[in-house]
């Protein structure tokens, strides 16, 4: 038999209340007290009510989605930190509809007209083409993960911090001299402290040094060749010399192993080459020689950056929203793990 459908009048005689504060229950809860709240919370759960989602989406146009805007999935970061925000949906409540902007700036702001004909109650973007004056602009709660952020609110690595545990462990790894790989990075953007904080360390420790800024690809063949001929540049800049190599992501990082793997084998590797990535995805982990590296806490980053929002998103639902004097800028603390590619 098909169960009773319980409605707000099945509710309110329930519990005592009218129908007009059943409803406030739902669409403006901050209005009743909390015993309140507690006597309605129980009244569900005895009668067994399942909410209509789409009626209260018609109803007061909240619609719990999230919209998510990433550069690509083939960096194993991006798709590690997507990963982490939507196994959120248990603690949060919110749904996502996920765009993958492959660097255009056009085609990432039609994906936020799209997004917000959705009604969207929020935001959180990992990519770089748009400014954060202009995501503001767009009046939605905002948080942006590791890029430029000076308009909105945002969650960031102490990449400064990170690259100089990075560089000081290639430096008791008994090398001769440390080599940073990196694109030309916008200082705006918080991973550019990635280069200073190497440049910085190697300066303290009168430590020979060389950085390399080079757009290295977005493809595993472009990241391979590109990578094989720095290599080989370095090679004979640094004959006989033991080079530790600092990259700017594990993925990069991996590539670079199996570059080496398969010019010097596994000793000759080892004998001749250090080396740290950054980020701590599962790539470094799972390669064939389990990669050093700088743990960003993805998971804690997906998770601040989700309450950082809800807690917009929620003010904003309040009958009377106060807007945040300014963003609010989190940084997390990175955490160095040691593997085989330091040994």
């Amino acid at each position: 038999m098909t169960k009773k459908k319980v409605t707000f009048a099945d509710i309110a005689q329930y519990t005592g209340f009218s129908k007009t504060t059943i409803s406030r229950y739902f669409n403006h809860p901050d209005t009743l007290t909390l015993e309140n709240q507690e006597k309605i919370a129980d009244a569900l759960n005895v009668l067994g009510y399942r909410e209509n989602k789409l009626a209260k989406v018609l109803a007061n146009g909240k619609t719990e989605i999230v919209g998510i805007i990433v550069p690509n999935l083939y960096m194993h970061y991006y798709s590690e930190v997507l990963n982490q925000i939507i196994s959120g949906y248990d603690k949060y409540g919110y749904k996502f509809i996920v765009f993958i902007g492959n660097g255009s700036k056009d085609t990432e702001k039609q994906y936020i007209e799209e997004l917000l004909t959705y009604n969207i109650e929020g935001l959180i973007v990992l990519s770089h083409t748009i400014s954060s004056k202009q995501l503001a602009s767009y009046h939605i709660p905002v948080v942006t993960i590791e890029r430029e952020d000076k308009y909105v609110c945002s969650v960031n690595t102490d990449n400064y911090m990170g690259a100089v545990q990075a560089t000081s462990l290639l430096i008791k790894s008994d090398c001769d001299v440390l080599i940073h790989i990196n694109s030309k990075v916008d200082p705006a953007v918080p991973s550019a402290k990635r280069i200073d904080g190497f440049l910085d360390t190697c300066r303290e420790n009168q430590f020979p040094h060389e950085l390399v800024e080079k757009d290295i690809g977005n493809t595993y063949a472009e990241n391979y060749e590109n990578l094989k001929r720095i290599v080989g540049e370095i090679e004979k800049r640094y004959q006989g010399k033991k080079i530790g190599i600092f990259m700017s992501n594990d993925t990069h990082a991996n590539v670079l192993l199996n570059v080496l793997l398969h010019e010097y084998h596994y000793e000759g590797f080892q004998d001749k080459f250090k080396i740290v990535g950054f980020d701590n995805s599962p790539i470094s982990a799972q390669a064939i020689i389990p990669i050093s590296t700088v743990g960003q806490q993805i998971e804690r980053l997906a998770d601040e950056a989700m309450q950082l929002l809800v807690m917009q998103m929620n003010e904003r639902k309040k009958r009377s929203p106060k807007a945040l004097k300014k963003p609010i800028h989190k940084v997390i603390t990175p955490i160095l793990i040691r593997r085989n590619t330091t040994n």
